[in-house]
Protein backbone atom coordinates (compact mmCIF):
# COMPACT_ATOMS: atom_id res chain seq x y z
CA UNK A 1 0.00 0.00 0.00
CA UNK A 2 1.78 3.45 -0.57
CA UNK A 3 2.27 6.17 1.22
CA UNK A 4 -1.01 8.21 -0.06
CA UNK A 5 -3.20 5.19 0.72
CA UNK A 6 -1.72 4.85 4.56
CA UNK A 7 -3.19 9.19 4.82
CA UNK A 8 -6.24 9.05 3.22
CA UNK A 9 -7.60 5.84 4.66
CA UNK A 10 -6.35 7.66 8.43
CA UNK A 11 -8.27 10.14 7.15
CA UNK A 12 -11.34 8.63 6.05
CA UNK A 13 -11.54 7.11 9.60
CA UNK A 14 -11.49 10.49 11.25
CA UNK A 15 -14.26 10.78 13.60
CA UNK A 16 -15.97 12.93 15.67
CA UNK A 17 -16.76 16.04 12.88
CA UNK A 18 -19.24 18.25 13.10
CA UNK A 19 -22.24 18.95 10.68
CA UNK A 20 -20.40 21.75 8.91
CA UNK A 21 -16.64 20.21 8.30
CA UNK A 22 -18.79 17.34 7.19
CA UNK A 23 -20.44 19.02 4.35
CA UNK A 24 -17.30 21.52 3.71
CA UNK A 25 -15.55 17.84 3.70
CA UNK A 26 -18.32 16.34 1.24
CA UNK A 27 -17.98 19.32 -0.85
CA UNK A 28 -14.08 18.74 -1.93
CA UNK A 29 -14.54 15.16 -2.20
CA UNK A 30 -17.71 16.14 -5.30
CA UNK A 31 -15.94 18.80 -6.66
CA UNK A 32 -13.17 16.49 -7.38
CA UNK A 33 -14.63 13.38 -8.56
CA UNK A 34 -18.16 13.56 -8.39
CA UNK A 35 -20.75 13.24 -11.28
CA UNK A 36 -24.43 14.52 -11.49
CA UNK A 37 -27.10 12.08 -12.97
CA UNK A 38 -30.06 13.57 -14.67
CA UNK A 39 -33.48 11.54 -14.75
CA UNK A 40 -35.77 13.68 -15.74
CA UNK A 41 -36.12 16.56 -13.69
CA UNK A 42 -34.44 14.98 -10.90
CA UNK A 43 -30.82 14.95 -10.33
CA UNK A 44 -28.65 12.47 -8.92
CA UNK A 45 -24.92 12.00 -7.69
CA UNK A 46 -22.21 9.44 -8.49
CA UNK A 47 -19.47 9.16 -7.11
CA UNK A 48 -16.54 6.21 -7.59
CA UNK A 49 -13.20 5.71 -6.08
CA UNK A 50 -10.76 2.67 -5.66
CA UNK A 51 -10.94 3.28 -1.33
CA UNK A 52 -13.08 1.06 0.13
CA UNK A 53 -12.69 3.45 3.13
CA UNK A 54 -13.50 6.73 1.24
CA UNK A 55 -16.56 5.12 0.04
CA UNK A 56 -17.64 4.39 3.26
CA UNK A 57 -17.15 8.13 4.35
CA UNK A 58 -18.89 9.45 1.63
CA UNK A 59 -22.22 6.83 2.04
CA UNK A 60 -21.85 8.00 5.93
CA UNK A 61 -21.51 11.53 5.36
CA UNK A 62 -24.72 11.58 2.78
CA UNK A 63 -26.97 9.76 4.82
CA UNK A 64 -26.32 11.80 8.38
CA UNK A 65 -27.12 15.14 6.83
CA UNK A 66 -29.28 14.31 3.75
CA UNK A 67 -32.13 12.82 3.03
CA UNK A 68 -31.20 10.95 0.21
CA UNK A 69 -31.63 7.07 -0.99
CA UNK A 70 -27.85 5.80 -2.06
CA UNK A 71 -26.86 2.47 -3.51
CA UNK A 72 -23.51 1.02 -3.40
CA UNK A 73 -22.15 -0.89 -6.45
CA UNK A 74 -19.01 -2.55 -5.90
CA UNK A 75 -17.22 -3.73 -9.57
CA UNK A 76 -13.55 -5.18 -10.59
CA UNK A 77 -11.11 -2.57 -12.30
CA UNK A 78 -10.23 -3.39 -15.96
CA UNK A 79 -6.76 -2.20 -15.37
CA UNK A 80 -3.69 -4.23 -13.82
CA UNK A 81 -4.05 -4.34 -10.63
CA UNK A 82 -7.67 -5.29 -10.90
CA UNK A 83 -8.51 -3.47 -7.66
CA UNK A 84 -12.71 -3.25 -6.93
CA UNK A 85 -13.65 -0.04 -7.46
CA UNK A 86 -17.05 1.62 -4.77
CA UNK A 87 -19.11 3.40 -6.66
CA UNK A 88 -21.79 5.29 -4.36
CA UNK A 89 -24.88 6.09 -6.37
CA UNK A 90 -26.87 9.20 -4.99
CA UNK A 91 -30.73 7.96 -6.60
CA UNK A 92 -32.47 10.70 -8.38
CA UNK A 93 -34.97 12.67 -5.97
CA UNK A 94 -36.23 16.10 -6.02
CA UNK A 95 -34.26 16.30 -2.60
CA UNK A 96 -30.87 15.99 -4.24
CA UNK A 97 -30.98 19.35 -5.32
CA UNK A 98 -31.97 20.77 -2.12
CA UNK A 99 -28.31 18.98 -1.14
CA UNK A 100 -26.95 20.11 -3.86
CA UNK A 101 -27.58 23.56 -3.12
CA UNK A 102 -26.61 23.86 0.30
CA UNK A 103 -23.09 22.14 -0.86
CA UNK A 104 -23.20 25.18 -3.64
CA UNK A 105 -22.55 22.74 -6.14
CA UNK A 106 -26.28 23.68 -7.96
CA UNK A 107 -26.75 27.27 -8.73
CA UNK A 108 -29.25 28.93 -5.64
CA UNK A 109 -32.60 30.82 -6.65
CA UNK A 110 -31.68 33.22 -3.50
CA UNK A 111 -28.18 33.38 -3.52
CA UNK A 112 -28.29 35.87 -0.62
CA UNK A 113 -29.36 33.28 1.49
CA UNK A 114 -26.84 30.86 0.98
CA UNK A 115 -24.34 30.08 3.43
CA UNK A 116 -20.70 30.03 2.87
CA UNK A 117 -19.42 26.24 3.49
CA UNK A 118 -15.95 27.78 3.77
CA UNK A 119 -16.75 30.58 6.14
CA UNK A 120 -14.54 28.71 9.18
CA UNK A 121 -11.37 27.58 9.27
CA UNK A 122 -12.32 24.21 10.84
CA UNK A 123 -14.71 24.10 7.27
CA UNK A 124 -11.98 25.02 5.16
CA UNK A 125 -9.39 22.17 6.64
CA UNK A 126 -12.58 19.90 6.00
CA UNK A 127 -12.59 21.00 2.16
CA UNK A 128 -8.80 20.80 1.98
CA UNK A 129 -9.29 17.18 3.23
CA UNK A 130 -12.11 16.05 1.04
CA UNK A 131 -10.19 17.02 -1.83
CA UNK A 132 -6.87 15.16 -1.05
CA UNK A 133 -8.64 12.50 -0.61
CA UNK A 134 -10.54 12.60 -3.88
CA UNK A 135 -7.86 13.53 -5.79
CA UNK A 136 -4.44 14.02 -3.98
CA UNK A 137 -1.15 12.19 -3.45
CA UNK A 138 1.97 13.02 -1.70
CA UNK A 139 5.15 10.86 -2.12
CA UNK A 140 6.92 9.03 0.77
CA UNK A 141 9.49 11.21 3.14
CA UNK A 142 12.35 8.97 2.23
CA UNK A 143 12.30 10.59 -1.61
CA UNK A 144 11.94 13.70 -2.68
CA UNK A 145 9.14 15.88 -0.93
CA UNK A 146 6.06 16.37 -3.50
CA UNK A 147 2.04 16.41 -2.77
CA UNK A 148 -0.14 17.29 -5.26
CA UNK A 149 -3.67 17.53 -6.12
CA UNK A 150 -5.09 17.23 -9.23
CA UNK A 151 -8.29 18.35 -10.71
CA UNK A 152 -9.83 18.82 -14.26
CA UNK A 153 -10.81 22.27 -14.09
CA UNK A 154 -8.68 25.52 -13.33
CA UNK A 155 -11.58 27.04 -11.39
CA UNK A 156 -11.20 24.68 -8.88
CA UNK A 157 -7.58 24.48 -8.78
CA UNK A 158 -7.34 27.92 -8.09
CA UNK A 159 -9.44 27.87 -4.98
CA UNK A 160 -8.01 24.98 -3.64
CA UNK A 161 -4.38 27.40 -4.38
CA UNK A 162 -6.32 30.30 -2.71
CA UNK A 163 -7.52 28.37 0.71
CA UNK A 164 -3.68 26.46 0.95
CA UNK A 165 -2.27 30.41 0.70
CA UNK A 166 -4.71 31.62 3.50
CA UNK A 167 -3.15 29.03 5.68
CA UNK A 168 0.28 30.35 4.21
CA UNK A 169 1.30 27.24 2.37
CA UNK A 170 3.73 27.87 -0.36
CA UNK A 171 1.45 26.13 -2.49
CA UNK A 172 1.83 26.40 -6.74
CA UNK A 173 -0.14 25.54 -9.78
CA UNK A 174 0.69 23.90 -12.97
CA UNK A 175 -1.39 22.36 -15.99
CA UNK A 176 -0.15 18.45 -17.28
CA UNK A 177 -1.88 17.88 -20.32
CA UNK A 178 -6.37 18.87 -19.54
CA UNK A 179 -5.51 18.65 -16.02
CA UNK A 180 -4.59 20.98 -13.14
CA UNK A 181 -1.98 20.31 -10.63
CA UNK A 182 -1.79 22.35 -7.23
CA UNK A 183 1.41 21.25 -5.83
CA UNK A 184 3.89 21.46 -2.48
CA UNK A 185 7.15 20.32 -2.66
CA UNK A 186 8.44 22.14 1.09
CA UNK A 187 9.12 19.38 3.22
CA UNK A 188 7.78 21.92 6.16
CA UNK A 189 4.93 22.87 4.32
CA UNK A 190 3.80 18.89 3.51
CA UNK A 191 4.19 19.00 7.40
CA UNK A 192 1.80 21.91 7.73
CA UNK A 193 -0.35 20.64 5.03
CA UNK A 194 -0.94 16.94 7.07
CA UNK A 195 -1.52 18.12 10.05
CA UNK A 196 -4.11 21.00 9.11
CA UNK A 197 -5.98 18.04 6.95
CA UNK A 198 -5.90 15.85 10.52
CA UNK A 199 -3.79 12.73 9.20
CA UNK A 200 -1.83 13.04 12.98
CA UNK A 201 -0.13 9.76 12.32
CA UNK A 202 1.00 9.80 8.49
CA UNK A 203 2.83 13.59 10.17
CA UNK A 204 4.66 11.38 12.65
CA UNK A 205 5.04 8.66 10.24
CA UNK A 206 6.78 11.66 7.57
CA UNK A 207 8.72 13.54 10.73
CA UNK A 208 10.51 10.69 11.94
CA UNK A 209 11.76 9.45 8.17
CA UNK A 210 12.75 13.36 7.45
CA UNK A 211 14.44 13.33 10.66
CA UNK A 212 16.58 10.04 10.25
CA UNK A 213 16.80 11.20 6.17
CA UNK A 214 18.38 14.61 7.26
CA UNK A 215 21.19 13.18 9.60
CA UNK A 216 21.90 10.40 7.14
CA UNK A 217 22.59 13.25 4.67
CA UNK A 218 24.51 15.57 7.48
CA UNK A 219 26.41 12.39 7.81
CA UNK A 220 27.07 11.65 4.68
CA UNK A 221 28.35 16.08 3.84
CA UNK A 222 30.51 16.21 6.76
CA UNK A 223 32.19 12.74 5.65
CA UNK A 224 32.89 13.81 2.10
CA UNK A 225 34.22 17.35 3.72
CA UNK A 226 36.33 15.55 5.69
CA UNK A 227 37.36 13.16 3.02
CA UNK A 228 38.37 16.72 0.83
CA UNK A 229 39.95 17.94 3.17
CA UNK A 230 41.85 14.43 3.74
CA UNK A 231 42.95 14.55 0.01
CA UNK A 232 43.91 17.94 0.18
CA UNK A 233 45.74 17.63 3.08
CA UNK A 234 47.56 14.52 1.26
CA UNK A 235 48.14 16.12 -2.42
CA UNK A 236 49.73 19.18 -0.44
CA UNK A 237 52.01 17.04 1.29
CA UNK A 238 52.97 14.76 -1.44
CA UNK A 239 53.77 17.62 -3.38
CA UNK A 240 56.16 19.29 -0.68
CA UNK A 241 58.23 15.59 -0.41
CA UNK A 242 58.55 15.74 -4.11
CA UNK A 243 59.81 19.02 -3.93
CA UNK A 244 62.49 18.34 -1.48
CA UNK A 245 63.76 15.63 -3.50
CA UNK A 246 63.60 17.12 -6.39
CA UNK A 247 66.02 20.08 -4.45
CA UNK A 248 68.31 17.16 -3.19
CA UNK A 249 68.53 15.04 -6.33
CA UNK A 250 69.79 18.12 -8.28
CA UNK A 251 72.41 19.49 -5.62
CA UNK A 252 70.09 22.45 -4.68
CA UNK A 253 69.47 21.33 -1.24
CA UNK A 254 72.27 23.76 0.17
CA UNK A 255 70.90 26.73 -1.29
CA UNK A 256 68.14 26.58 0.87
CA UNK A 257 68.45 28.99 3.85
CA UNK A 258 68.39 27.18 7.78
CA UNK A 259 65.22 27.99 9.06
CA UNK A 260 63.82 26.42 4.75
CA UNK A 261 66.21 23.45 5.95
CA UNK A 262 64.39 23.35 8.86
CA UNK A 263 60.89 23.33 7.43
CA UNK A 264 61.58 20.49 4.75
CA UNK A 265 63.48 18.34 7.26
CA UNK A 266 60.65 18.41 9.48
CA UNK A 267 58.46 17.67 6.34
CA UNK A 268 60.33 14.96 5.88
CA UNK A 269 60.13 13.39 9.31
CA UNK A 270 56.26 13.48 8.92
CA UNK A 271 55.07 13.43 5.24
CA UNK A 272 51.50 11.97 6.13
CA UNK A 273 50.02 14.65 8.60
CA UNK A 274 48.46 17.74 8.09
CA UNK A 275 50.16 21.42 8.32
CA UNK A 276 48.11 22.09 11.75
CA UNK A 277 49.83 18.72 12.91
CA UNK A 278 53.06 19.77 11.36
CA UNK A 279 52.90 23.33 13.30
CA UNK A 280 53.02 21.14 16.98
CA UNK A 281 56.55 20.15 16.22
CA UNK A 282 58.14 23.41 16.01
CA UNK A 283 57.52 23.73 19.99
CA UNK A 284 56.19 27.05 19.43
CA UNK A 285 58.72 28.65 17.15
CA UNK A 286 56.83 28.44 14.00
CA UNK A 287 53.39 29.46 13.84
CA UNK A 288 51.36 27.60 10.73
CA UNK A 289 51.14 30.54 8.35
CA UNK A 290 55.31 30.87 8.38
CA UNK A 291 55.71 27.43 8.33
CA UNK A 292 53.40 27.16 5.19
CA UNK A 293 55.34 29.86 3.75
CA UNK A 294 58.40 28.24 4.26
CA UNK A 295 57.49 25.36 2.86
CA UNK A 296 55.84 27.29 -0.31
CA UNK A 297 59.20 28.93 -1.04
CA UNK A 298 60.78 25.51 -1.29
CA UNK A 299 58.14 24.62 -3.72
CA UNK A 300 58.71 27.74 -5.73
CA UNK A 301 62.56 27.28 -5.80
CA UNK A 302 61.93 23.03 -7.47
CA UNK A 303 59.73 25.36 -10.34
CA UNK A 304 62.95 27.40 -10.77
CA UNK A 305 64.96 24.81 -11.11
CA UNK A 306 62.97 22.74 -13.62
CA UNK A 307 60.52 20.60 -11.51
CA UNK A 308 57.00 20.37 -13.32
CA UNK A 309 54.75 20.19 -10.28
CA UNK A 310 51.23 19.89 -12.99
CA UNK A 311 50.66 16.52 -12.02
CA UNK A 312 50.49 16.92 -8.59
CA UNK A 313 47.20 19.22 -9.11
Amino acid sequence: MSYSSDVKNELARLEGQKPCCEKAELLGVLRMSGALVLRGKNIGIHFSTENAALARRVLQVLKSNYQVRTEVVITRSRRLKKNNRYQVEVLPDSRVADALRELQILPSEEDVKRSNLLGKVCCRKAFLRGVFMAGGSVSRPSGDYHMEIVTETEELARLVLKVMHGFSLSARMTDRKKDYIVYLKDGDHIITFLSIIGAHQALLEFENVRIVKEMRNNVNRRVNCETANLNKVIRASVLQVACIRYLQERGCYELLTDKLKEAAELRLLHPDISLNDLVEFTEGKVGKSGLNHRLKKIQQLAVDKGMDISEYD
